[in-house]
């Protein structure tokens, strides 16, 4: 059976790690990616560069899935590509490493993707368009809304709930209960004890 095709939008360092996880998931065959002008005809683990954000309208009549490999910290980026995306037409299809553990009672988002080594417990909800990070670890009925990227071995213990747009570092362990609010960063390896506003910058 023929898979489906998927472009992936950026082409920098997490794009790799989308890669490896889209090729161990093995339902959709990479296209190519959407990179910078002078990154155009290079190659990423194999792949062309075959366009620009610009060119996303064309290639939609071609391709009609994608997916948002980029990392940055500034989840802005994102949010902006997803919105303009799925304005265009594309399906963004949930992507899960088969090397990650998603209960069945959890729920994720359209976009997002669960990266090597994540486990994803009971009652979890995780939004549209998230990032969920090699080894994290998301306790039940933890709530993460649309954009958000939880980095590498972070603790997300029960019951907490972060906002839309919050970028939380790597090894970060948020205490049970917790809400932190909108377009939040909790910097590399702090504790989070306390709710957050929005707009927070715990950094230690």
């Amino acid at each position: 059976m023929t898979k489906p095709e998927i472009i992936l939008i950026g082409a920098g360092g997490h794009a790799l790690s989308c890669i490896d996880v889209i090729e161990q998931e093995d339902k959709f065959k990479i296209a190519g990616l959407i990179g910078k002008k002078e990154e155009l005809g290079r190659k990423v683990c194999g792949y062309n560069i075959i366009g620009i954000d610009n060119d996303l309208v064309d290639l939609f009549k071609q391709y009609k899935n994608a997916h948002i490999s980029i990392g940055k910290i500034n989840t802005d980026i994102r949010n902006n590509i997803f919105i303009q995306t799925t304005k265009i037409g594309f399906s963004m299809p949930t992507i899960t490493s088969p090397n990650a553990y998603v209960s069945d009672y959890a729920d994720i988002g359209d976009g997002s993707i669960i990266m090597h080594g994540v486990i994803i417990n009971a009652g979890v909800n995780i939004g549209n368009n998230c990032i969920i990070n090699s080894k994290a670890l998301i306790e039940h009925h933890v709530q993460i809304e649309d954009g958000c990227h939880v980095s590498t071995n972070c603790i997300i213990n029960g019951n907490v709930k972060i906002g839309t747009g919050t970028f939380i570092g790597s090894s970060a362990c948020i205490k049970n209960n917790i809400s932190i609010g909108k377009n939040s960063v909790i910097g590399m390896g702090l504790s989070v004890r306390k709710d957050l506003e929005d707009r927070s910058r715990f950094t230690g």
